[in-house]
């Protein structure tokens, strides 16, 4: 997701100096692609439930598999997979993944509000197939000149208005069936989608705003029509458009602290 507006990059930008790296785990162990998805997978299964919320406090007493994880993510490059699904299902995981990794290693927050959003996403960098990147970066800079609008019903931000995290990891021979799963999913929520038909007015997620470049024109003539292709009802073109407000409460099953 497009995580920092105008205001929050100019901040980073002034202190782009003070970004450290989030040590990667040191985990000695044969970096097999299919092996590190096996991890991945027993994380999603254990510790994410169905409402997409993570058990922070059960993942930080058992590590072992999200650490394995996070370790061949960062010691592996793009280039070990092919060009097209299989990397972009890579960076999708690897993405949702250092996302969860570094909700751990701040400390489990209870939100990525004000500040924060640039202390998480900018400041905080991971190393990434040998490379060091923050979230904003690799979102930014890596999976969204893919050019598949898709991902942002896919990337996992660890925030409450985030798509909602699968319980399962995304895979290379069904990513586009993947996705299209995630998109009407995403849709069919009305936190995400919601029509006033008295006020003549659409409800839509913010992640619509903040990517609008992304879905369109490229995919749709307007946001409408593009939420149109997966929304359960169709949507009529001539009704307004507004944003729900973005909720950066980490999405933890926890009950939340006082912020």
């Amino acid at each position: 997701m497009r995580l920092v507006i105008r205001t929050v990059l100019f901040a980073a930008a002034l202190l782009g100096g003070c970004a450290t790296l989030v040590p990667a785990p040191r985990v000695a162990r044969d970096m097999d692609p299919a092996a590190a998805l096996a991890d991945w997978g027993r994380v999603l299964r254990r510790f994410v439930d169905d409402r997409g919320r993570v058990d922070f406090a059960g993942l930080a007493a058992d590590r072992e598999e999200i650490d394995r994880y996070v370790a061949f993510v960062a010691a592996t490059p793009a280039e070990r997979f092919e060009s097209g699904a299989p990397r972009l299902a890579h960076y999708v995981n690897a993405y949702n993944a250092l996302s969860m990794y570094n909700v751990l290693e701040s400390g489990i927050p209870a939100t990525h509000a004000g500040f924060n959003k640039v202390r998480f996403f900018v400041l905080r960098e991971h190393m990434i197939g040998g490379q060091r990147r923050s979230l904003y970066a690799f979102e930014n800079d890596v999976i969204r000149p893919l050019g598949d609008p898709r991902v942002h019903f896919a990337l996992n931000c660890s925030a409450v208005s985030c798509p909602r995290l699968p319980q399962v990891p995304f895979t290379a021979e069904r990513l586009d069936a993947e996705l299209d799963s995630e998109a009407r999913r995403f849709f069919a929520e009305s936190r995400n989608l919601r029509v006033d038909h008295a006020a003549r007015t659409v409800w839509m997620s913010s992640i619509l705003r903040f990517y609008q470049a992304d879905f369109v024109p490229a995919h749709a003539s307007d946001l409408i029509a593009y939420a149109n292709r997966y929304a359960p009802d169709s949507v009529p073109g001539s009704y307004a458009v507004r944003f729900t407000p973005y909720d950066w409460t980490v999405a933890n099953q926890a009950e939340p602290r006082t912020r």
